[in-house]
């Protein structure tokens, strides 16, 4: 699991690389697509995550005493917000469709959709690591599938900064 998280950060390392490359080239073109993100939705998927990895966290301590049902329950809870995390950017990509936003709109947005997709792709994973944490719950399982989850958090707690508020 190491192994993954270790190289999917490097892919998102990537990733932030070439966005601040490409904003330093086209400064002005970033300036007004990030001006027509919502940074609360953002700001509130931040909240989602952020609470969610507590709650894997949790998860972990009860396993750790022995507490498999109450494991289990912060284990769907902490997936249950991945979902709404996924609901919220669900919203977020509909409203820049009907403004006739989308991958191919610049490179802002080009870069946020990758970026952003692929940071919900990872949310996806997440979620079936954590159902299968709380099918095959064990300390070792606790402890390696809220080390994914963190992971994803830890994109998140990067990624919407640079995509979102730094300009």
């Amino acid at each position: 699991m190491w192994v993954l998280i270790i190289s999917e950060l490097l892919v998102f390392g990537a990733f932030f690389v070439a966005f601040g490359v490409a904003r330093m080239l086209d400064v002005e073109t970033f300036r007004a697509g990030q001006a027509l993100l919502d940074v609360r939705m953002g700001g509130l998927n931040t909240l989602v995550l952020v609470t969610s990895g507590w709650l894997a966290a949790k998860a972990v301590q009860r396993g750790a005493e022995g507490a498999g049902p109450a494991s289990r329950r912060y284990l769907a809870a902490a997936g249950t917000l991945g979902l709404v995390f996924l609901g919220i950017k669900g919203l977020e990509y509909a409203g820049k469709a009907a403004q006739g936003i989308d991958i191919e709109t610049n490179t802002f947005f080009t870069l946020f959709y990758l970026m952003t997709g692929f940071h919900a792709m990872h949310v996806m994973m997440g979620i079936i690591v954590l159902a299968i944490v709380g099918w095959k719950n064990s300390l070792d399982n606790l402890e390696t599938g809220a080390a994914f989850w963190h992971m994803v958090d830890l994109i998140w707690l990067i990624l919407f900064p640079i995509v979102y508020l730094l300009r």
